[in-house]
């Protein structure tokens, strides 16, 4: 639909720029006027518009360096731009093209022109959302784990290294949790795989409800072990977290597939890395690394506990 677009008009002229913005309201458009290249710039700063019809002869920025510095600062959602010109040489039409338009406009501006070319710019921009949403949909799938649909090991591979280097750049504590499911070998050879696989969802599920959204995250590490990354977090916040999550997982029923129900609990290794942390070098798998030693004390002391180290 039209009303979607929102259309800058950068014009030094009043008059042709209130000629376009009634006819573009008239064609449902919303529309905001800026009058020169500069104004225009700083207008797409602070909001978004999806067309920008530009006139080429302004003072200060005329259209082609603003077509060149939308271009250069564009990093999300594209813009279609439209170069309004009274030079209508193949040559020109080409410079403009070449500076970083999509379209061009001959003035005076036929209504009827202006209206089938707006309607070829939204074809392009509903094409260049559809295909982000599709890049974006099979990023989610190459990193989703299928069955707990927490993220899976590539992504983890990928975010744990940035994680990290963000928290020694910054000076930001960071926590890198690893949790095992307890004699899960016994839940599948007792009660079969399929039960198994409702285990590993159901506690991957509690994971992610238990860690702040948008912040933290779970991926799925391997078999029945789950990596939990907690940015910002110390060991004073940590600590409270996953024993939470271990009384919520022990808290958990299954059903058995006969009628009855039993119950599992989760050992938990911590690794923390201060926020006046010095170790310069230290990757995310150096604190895999110290989580995992943990983890390997958690199972030795008893397991269904929490064992931390900070990395030094």
């Amino acid at each position: 639909m039209k009303e979607k677009y929102a259309i800058l008009v950068v014009e030094d002229s009043p008059t042709q720029a209130l000629q376009l913005q009634f006819l573009l309201e008239a064609e449902g458009y919303a529309v905001t006027l800026a009058r020169d290249g500069r104004e225009g710039l700083s207008l797409l700063e602070k909001q978004a518009f999806s067309i920008v019809i530009t006139d080429w002869v302004m003072p200060e920025m005329d259209g082609i360096e603003l077509c060149r510095a939308i271009r250069a600062q564009m990093d999300n959602d594209y813009i279609y731009l439209f170069l309004v010109t009274a030079k209508s040489s193949k040559e020109e039409i080409v410079r403009g093209l070449e500076g970083g338009a999509d379209d061009y406009l001959v003035k005076p501006v036929e209504p009827a022109e202006l209206v089938a070319r707006l309607a070829t710019a939204r074809r392009v921009l509903a094409l260049e959302q559809a295909l982000k949403e599709r890049n974006r949909e099979i990023s989610r799938l190459l990193h989703t784990d299928h069955l707990t649909k927490v993220f899976n090991r590539n992504y983890l591979d990928e975010h744990l290294a940035v994680a990290c280097k963000q928290a020694r750049r910054y000076g930001r504590a960071l926590t890198v949790v690893i949790c095992d499911i307890d004699h899960f070998k016994k839940v599948n050879d007792s009660y079969g795989h399929l039960i198994g696989d409702e285990v590993l969802k159901e506690i991957a599920r509690t994971l992610n409800e238990t860690i702040r959204f948008g912040v933290d995250w779970v991926a799925r590490y391997g078999g029945e072990e789950f990596v939990v990354v907690l940015p910002e977090t110390d060991s004073d916040g940590a600590f409270p977290v996953c024993e939470r999550m271990r009384r919520v997982i022990a808290d958990l029923r299954f059903a058995d597939g006969r009628g009855g129900d039993f119950s599992v609990t989760a050992s938990f290794g911590l690794a923390v890395l201060p926020a006046a942390a010095k170790a310069g070098a230290v990757s995310g798998y150096d604190l895999i690394g110290l989580a995992d030693t943990c983890l390997y004390r958690a199972k030795n002391e008893g397991r269904n506990r929490l064992v931390g180290a900070v990395y030094e």
